[in-house]
């Protein structure tokens, strides 16, 4: 028979930023059992509740006996299971003893690398009485909860007290135990709006009866969706500040949700609205009402309050709330008035005193980094250079407030304001604030010269130092924001842009650290090469465009380099570009960072072209090629060594097309400059139809290889395009 599933577990108020995750954790759990039990189809995903008290689920068309099944069982390979007499070794004669078979009941079978036995066992379907309580004990032991606790005088352990178990089939109680609990069909409902115990009398029935006659909206979809109209209907013409965290979150702390707007006294509206939104979001769960829907939008002195219960005078729940959140705001506006009669350049010396980490000394000494960094790049990108000082000078002073001591989420933000009560330009200000920027993803980047500035030199330094100190991410493991740091300094480069070599940028960054901070690795992987030459080409192996001599990183000897290339990557991918047209521009190591989306529409372009495979095809051939030759191509192509046809063709189609590739290369119309190219497919096609390049005459070899070597020059200072070849 098929009927509905059900499973209960009623708890005290589970841990509301974990909620939903529990109970997605809970059914996937539960699912893959019963599937693989035979009780549900693999299709069948059920539904799960949870509420701050409870955590339950429920599988339509779930089997009260499930099916008869032949289980399959391996056994020892072949070769070891047998001896030469043929008769069955002693692995083989305790794996039938375990299976309960006879040797003639052993089936052979073969993985493609060896022959094993193999036994097929028919079992008769049970009863699901025999299996969901251990099923849903092990479920609950997967569940992602990172502390265990124990109540009463039992051994049983969960995330929270447990003191009601329901097992349900159709309108049947499974017997079963767990968690020092015994099953049965009741619950309760709501803590104030519902009375008694609420008995269960079928299973499908459970969300109905809990919100008739409990008052609890079991399912956390419907409840969120609930709060989320009435968040609309209540804001009117107004605007309630959306938070997804704060929603979820507030979904889970009541069970019955009803909106209410409150107020607060307009006074404290003279507080910057980041602390008051900050104070109402997180100490007390309220959304602000703001006048407007976009980033001129002003906070008002009204808010909602999602409520656990719904009756018919809220006036007592408004007012309360109301009363609960002055202090709160009292407390913000005290630390903002208090802040302000300190300047932030007097509180610089403070940062002396605060460790930023052990191996890289304190906040003071890191301004002092920042101040020096921020002014080499002010100068390379024409931002004004004392004002790019004086906001690095500034940026860390508001983590001595008492405002950012309360509210750490706020450093930067309160710079800003601190700065402007100063007196300090507004360019100044707005840098302060900024240089954190871009904070997660699709975050806004700093906005001018000077932001820029200081925004790179934040993000450069910590890279640089905590890699220098092998600091370095591993798995989802990040602690200090590097990747954010690396994807910050990408997003600036390119989308600003501004037209910055990254081993310039790293190479400046370095410089500010004392080298014995470093270890031995890091300073073999960026120690400069004894005549370093202004190189041909863009790469972050290379030198910058108009650069002299300079620090090269060598690329692969660098972990940093290999982390900028590979965020750089996923950053691409993820926007949508073609995997393929990626790698091909990545394969230069690109250090000009702004230049990369026209690269990236130029092997697009290309790419769409007719001509395009053979010449990605007859590129990967030459690479191919040269590999192999080594150190033979000639260092130039003699005319007089050309003896057949097809290369003097090329040769001279060679001639007649480089000028004006390297002129459009030069202006950076990459599209054109690859559009160009393909003008050689039937120069190149004939080459390879009719020369033999590895020719037994060394010169020949030799001129044919430099030509070649030519050619893949020419061809590949967009990108490889042999990684577009399929």
């Amino acid at each position: 028979m098929k009927a509905t599933l059900l499973i209960e577990l009623r708890t005290e108020e589970l841990p509301p930023k974990s909620l939903a995750k529990l109970g997605l954790a809970f059914r996937e759990q539960m699912q893959k059992a019963l599937a693989d039990a035979g009780f549900i189809e693999a299709a069948n995903s059920g539904r799960w509740f949870a509420t701050p008290r409870r955590l339950a689920l429920q599988f339509d068309d779930c089997l009260e006996n499930q099916p008869d099944r032949v289980i399959e069982k391996k056994g020892p390979a072949v070769s070891s299971g047998v001896g030469a007499d043929g008769t069955p070794t002693k692995a083989l004669g305790g794996f039938m003893r375990s299976a309960g078979v006879e040797f003639a009941q052993l089936e052979r079978i073969s993985d493609g690398k060896a022959e094993y036995f193999v036994a097929r066992l028919k079992k008769t379907g049970g009863r699901i009485d025999e299996y969901l309580s251990d099923m849903v004990e092990a479920a609950l032991k997967k569940l992602p909860v990172a502390k265990l606790m124990r109540w009463g005088a039992g051994e049983a352990q969960f995330v929270r007290p447990v003191h009601g178990l329901i097992l349900m089939h159709d309108g049947r109680t499974i017997p079963g135990q767990m968690l020092g609990l015994v099953s049965d069909n009741t619950t309760r409902g709501h803590r104030f709006m519902s009375t008694g115990m609420l008995t269960i009398a079928r299973a499908e029935a459970y969300e109905a009866v809990l919100e008739k006659q409990g008052h609890v909206i079991a399912c956390f979809d419907k409840r969120r969706a609930m709060i989320v109209e009435q968040l609309d209907h209540a804001a009117g013409s107004l605007t309630w500040l959306r938070d997804e965290a704060l929603l979820d979150e507030v979904t889970a702390l009541v069970e019955f949700p009803a909106v209410y707007e409150a107020r607060f006294d307009p006074e404290f509206l003279a507080v910057p609205a980041e602390c008051l939104i900050l104070t109402m979001k997180a100490n007390q769960k309220y959304f602000p009402l703001m006048d407007g829907a976009d980033d001129k939008s002003k906070l008002t002195h009204r808010f909602l309050v999602v409520s656990n219960m719904k009756v018919a005078d809220p006036a007592n729940i408004i007012t309360g709330n109301a009363r609960v959140v002055r202090p709160r705001l009292a407390d913000a506006k005290f630390f903002f008035e208090t802040d302000k009669k300190t300047p932030l350049s007097a509180r610089i010396g403070k940062l002396s005193r605060v460790v930023y980490h052990n191996k890289l000394g304190t906040q003071g000494e890191r301004v002092d980094r920042l101040v020096k960094l921020a002014a080499t790049l002010a100068q390379r990108i024409g931002a004004d250079v004392m004002q790019a000082e004086r906001a690095a000078l500034l940026a860390k002073a508001d983590l001595v407030t008492d405002m950012v001591g309360e509210f750490p989420e706020l450093q930067g933000i309160m710079g800003r304001y601190y700065a402007l009560a100063d007196g300090e330009p507004a360019a100044v200000a707005d840098a302060i604030q900024s240089h954190y920027q871009p904070r997660f993803n699709g975050d806004a980047l700093p906005q001018g010269p000077v932001a820029c500035a200081v925004a790179l030199a934040d993000k450069l330094d910590a890279l640089i130092g905590f890699f220098g100190i092998g600091q370095v991410p591993t798995g989802d493991k990040d602690p200090f924001g590097l990747r954010r740091a690396a994807l910050g300094v990408l997003r600036i480069l390119m989308e600003t842009p501004l037209p910055l070599a990254l081993p310039e940028l790293i190479d400046d960054a370095a410089a500010g650290f004392a080298p014995e901070l470093f270890s031995g690795e890091w300073r073999s992987a960026h120690a400069s090469p004894p005549a370093a030459k202004e190189a041909p080409s863009t790469s972050l192996s290379q030198a910058g465009e108009g650069s002299k001599e300079r620090a090269a990183v060598p690329p692969g000897d660098s972990a940093l380099h290999n982390f900028f290339k590979e965020r750089l990557r996923h950053m691409l991918r993820d926007a949508g570009h073609d995997h393929r047209a990626v790698d091909a521009v990545l394969a230069l190591d690109p250090a000009r960072i702004d230049q990369v989306p026209a690269r990236l529409a130029a092997v697009k372009a290309f790419a769409a072209l007719p001509e395009a495979e053979a010449l990605a095809a007859a590129n990967k051939r030459i690479v191919n090629i040269l590999r192999k030759s080594g150190a033979e191509a000639g260092t130039g192509v003699d005319a007089a060594l050309l003896h057949e046809a097809a290369e003097k063709a090329l040769f001279a189609r060679l001639t007649a097309v480089a000028p004006g590739i390297e002129a459009q290369l030069a202006a950076g119309d990459y599209t054109a400059a690859l559009k160009a190219l393909a003008g050689l497919r039937a120069a190149v096609d004939a080459f390879f139809d009719g020369v033999m390049v590895m020719a037994e005459e060394a010169p020949i070899r030799a001129n044919r290889l430099a030509l070649l070597s030519r050619l893949a020059g020419l061809m590949n200072r967009v990108a490889d395009i042999s990684k577009l070849s399929a």
